[in-house]
């Protein structure tokens, strides 16, 4: 399946269905936009970022707009807010392997790990 994502709001129990996300990809310290998506109901893009044909050994950086999330969920949140943008970024060493970078969030923290 290539490469995949998943985001769940744990402040409220549900998927992180309208988080706007941006797909990096990232060489030599320089991020190039490969596509921005907004999460479905479930919390997902609508299909595989990359595919296992089009997926390749490199670095990568997706970007979740939590506040922007939050905010439009009607989350109160102090200026600044806590969590703004979040940055992860990964290697992909197996490009014939599946790739799922989940994220796990509230206004105040996350968690990721290389999921199936």
């Amino acid at each position: 399946m290539g490469l995949s994502t998943h985001v769940l709001d744990t402040m409220n129990g549900c998927p992180a269905a309208g988080m706007k996300v941006s797909l990096f990809t990232t060489e030599g310290g320089h991020a190039t936009l490969v596509k921005a998506f907004t999460l479905n109901a479930d919390g997902r893009s609508d299909g595989p970022l990359y595919d296992n044909q089009s997926l390749k050994k490199g670095t990568y950086r997706l970007v979740f707009d939590v506040k922007g999330y939050f905010q439009a969920r009607g989350v109160s949140l102090p200026e600044p807010s806590f969590l703004d943008q979040v940055s992860l970024d990964f290697g992909i060493a197996h490009t014939d392997q599946h790739y799922h970078v989940p994220l796990l969030v509230s206004p105040w923290s996350y968690s990721t790990y290389r999921g199936s």
